[in-house]
């Protein structure tokens, strides 16, 4: 008899919450139906806004161009409903009603329709490699991308983020290359959160934080190489691209160590915030799962709970910006700090730079290997402070497509570096020479002649 009543008591109990909570329901109906029309007109004018700031991110429609130089327009997708961040800071039951639980940023960021010429065909052979180019970097970024092609062996999708100023340049000087079977590429306006534009854009270097919203706005993009404007290809981009192959189901993204000697180490000696490792990492060279990135949830020091990508940004600015000295750099080392077991951690010499020569060599891979990626990072390729770096990108930026690559490229080179030996970079010009040799013998006879 007790067993039957305790029974019926928790079968009463259901009852009572449930009752309560259909109480509360329609309560809270009747509430919404009477919101004054002034409340309502308010959100009205945060959608309208919101709309407006959407439209400022992207000035203008970007030029999709094919392989044959032909420009087709794109159109932009509307945003699907009144949005409003969606965030630790800013949770979902403090929103207004019809508005999204999403960014603004991210749902307004363009996407492109593609022909059936566009990489999205046969994603497995493409190489996806991102760059920002803003200011007086130019002529650096075209002889990144020169060096890319040189000796690829997959197509290289390029994505382009650039000053509108300079998109007619690029068009003019990519359509003009040969081998366009080789390489695709899409212009892009710089795009930041239209309420902090103005402090991404002037973080570090102009527009180098453009770099950490990519894998929300290239939302199609599985994965991505993003490179500096000061990198040199002195081997197939291939390469690189298979240390994607070495990712474990944890790793999101893979950098190089910015130093390989703690004595010299800038992070462990001087840096006011958390860095990963022991000497923290260098970003010019960094390889992307973007879809692991969108997805993971991270580890911070600014809550409890795990933030995504999107939501991190902007509070992890806040809180480090007088702290950092390196930009977006140092945001990435904070971020792999807390979460260590996502970063894929490469050699040296494939971010190759003048702190491994400048006091002595202390890149020991590239003294066996040669240097895989050239990084002429504080401007050495256009001062004489670091005569070997810049010798290595005028002899790429001089070179012209279809010359003799042994005549017109390695041997001169050769020349000029064997003139840098006064100084501790130059004493080791073989190591720039070596890989870049190799790569000239493994291109195709076609391409080639040795005469």
């Amino acid at each position: 008899m007790g067993r039957k009543m305790r029974r019926f008591a928790r079968v009463a109990v259901i009852c009572c919450v449930c009752g309560l909570c259909s109480v509360m329901y329609t309560f809270t109906q009747i509430i919404m139906s009477l919101e004054p029309k002034s409340r309502l007109e308010g959100h009205d004018k945060i959608a309208k806004q919101l709309k407006r700031d959407a439209s400022l991110l992207v000035p203008s429609i970007p030029k999709v161009e094919t392989m044959e130089g032909l420009e087709q327009e794109q159109r932009w997708l509307q945003s699907r409903c009144e949005k409003r961040s969606l965030s630790f800071w800013n949770p979902y039951w403090m929103l207004p009603s019809g508005v999204c639980g999403m960014n603004c940023f991210w749902e307004s960021a363009f996407r492109f329709e593609t022909n059936k010429t566009d990489v999205k065909r046969s994603p497995d052979k493409w190489i996806h490699l991102a760059v920002v180019a803003c200011g007086e970097r130019f002529e650096e970024t075209v002889t990144m991308l020169k060096s890319s092609i040189l000796f690829n062996v997959k197509p290289i999708q390029f994505h382009i983020f650039a000053d509108d100023e300079l998109h007619p340049k690029f068009k003019n000087i990519l359509n003009s290359w040969p081998f366009q079977q080789k390489f695709h590429y899409i212009l892009y306006p710089i795009t930041f959160p239209s309420e902090n534009a103005a402090e991404w854009k002037k973080l570090f270097k102009p527009c180098a934080s453009q770099r950490l919203f990519l894998p929300l706005v290239l939302k199609d993009v599985d994965a991505l190489l993003y490179v500096d404007t000061d990198i040199l290809f002195l081997r197939p981009v291939d390469d690189i691209w298979s240390f994607f192959k070495y990712f474990n189901s944890t790793q999101i993204a893979a950098m190089a160590p910015e130093h390989e000697e703690p004595r010299i180490g800038w992070y462990n000696r001087f840096a006011r915030h958390p860095y990963y490792g022991s000497t923290g990492v260098n970003s010019g060279v960094m390889l992307m799962n973007m879809t692991r990135i969108r997805r993971k949830y991270f580890k911070n020091d600014m809550t409890t709970a795990r933030l995504q990508w999107g939501e991190m940004l902007m509070p992890l600015l806040k809180k480090y910006k007088f702290n950092i000295t390196w930009g977006d750099q140092d945001l990435l080392n904070i971020v792999f700090y807390h979460n260590p077991e996502s970063l894929f951690v490469f050699p040296c010499q494939w971010n190759y730079r003048p702190d491994h020569c400048i006091y002595g060599s202390n890149c020991k891979e590239s003294e066996e290997e040669g240097i895989f990626i050239l990084h002429g990072n504080r401007g050495v390729y256009h001062d004489n402070k670091q005569p070997a770096f810049r010798a290595v990108y005028e002899a790429i930026h001089n070179y012209t497509f279809g010359d003799d690559h042994f005549h017109a490229l390695l041997y001169p080179l050769k020349k000029e570096l064997r003139e840098t030996t006064h100084t501790y970079c130059g004493k080791l010009y073989k190591i720039f020479l070596k890989q870049l040799k190799k790569s000239i013998e493994g291109i195709p006879p076609n391409q080639t002649q040795r005469r």
